[in-house]
């Protein structure tokens, strides 16, 4: 399967659990298109100590999306570049 990329708006932080207790666990994500969903895959022992703010833009991978149109196999990259 190809890699696609997409830059979406962070509008929380959910706690980590198990070995991420007391860090952060996942990034609440919003689509364009008002679709939200749970980034925690690709996050550093660094980005889950600094995450990236709340209102700020990150930008993950996937491989397609679902039938309910979010995507499958998102992974953390890194902030969005600001152009």
């Amino acid at each position: 399967f190809p890699t696609r990329r997409s830059s979406d708006l962070v509008i929380g932080h959910e706690p980590g659990r198990g070995r991420h207790a007391g860090r952060l666990g996942a990034l609440r994500v919003e689509t364009a298109d008002g679709r939200r969903f749970r980034l925690g895959s690709g996050l550093s022992d660094a980005d889950r100590a600094h995450p990236p703010a709340i209102g700020s833009t990150v930008t993950y991978r996937y491989r397609e999306l679902n039938r309910n149109g979010l995507p499958r196999f998102a992974t953390y990259w890194r902030p969005a570049e600001a152009f």
